[in-house]
């Protein structure tokens, strides 16, 4: 059975728009598209009062925050200090733009061992949208983790990007098939923010 329910979305959260993650040659090419989309998303939903929040990956210079993969590969990203972990150009975030919160994470997840639940649920956030990288990875794990806190999700499909786009468009029919999460383009998002 499918779900047909429509939400209302509170929030939006823009995850890992960062300088590193857009090394890749892919990631790379749809960087400006993406950036609008976010934008367009984030700057209605100040409009309408809704809360902001960026998730920024951050990793210690001494690899005590990397990830197993990163640690067998002796090879850190996002590292503190480095301009790798800055917002992407031309982004609106929260170093700029007032309304915007700051969460950093050392995982996929935007939710493990962050503020983010916090954030959400002192703003009373039982729907949000998701923008940012990459879809397989980050995006799809703090959906599901929001999944689990009995969150919906609706994830911006213009506004997500994956280093292979079979990835991408696989993950988002997983998502919503399995966890019954919209998936929408930034015009219908924007329209259907609460």
């Amino acid at each position: 059975m499918t779900s047909t329910h429509e939400s209302r979305w509170q929030a939006v959260v823009v995850v890992d728009m960062q300088n590193d993650f857009f090394n890749d040659p892919e990631l790379d090419r749809c960087r400006d598209d993406l950036v609008a989309a976010c934008n367009t998303v984030t700057s209605r939903a100040l409009e309408r009062g809704l809360l902001v929040v960026e998730v920024r990956t951050v990793h210690a210079q001494d690899g005590s925050t990397w990830t197993l993969n990163m640690l067998e590969d002796d090879a850190g990203i996002v590292l503190e200090g480095t301009d790798g972990v800055e917002p992407l150009d031309g982004l609106l975030h929260a170093g700029t733009t007032d309304g915007i919160l700051l969460a950093q994470k050392t995982r996929d997840s935007a939710f493990h061992n962050t503020e983010l639940d916090q954030l959400l649920k002192a703003r009373g956030v039982e729907a949000f949208l998701l923008c940012g990288v990459s879809t397989e990875s980050c995006v799809a794990a703090t959906a599901v983790d929001a999944y689990a806190h009995d969150l919906r999700v609706g994830i911006v499909i213009d506004a997500t990007a994956s280093v292979r786009w079979d990835l991408h468009v696989q993950t988002l029919r997983s998502l919503k098939e399995q966890y019954r999460q919209s998936t929408l383009s930034s015009d219908p998002a924007v329209a259907t923010l609460a």
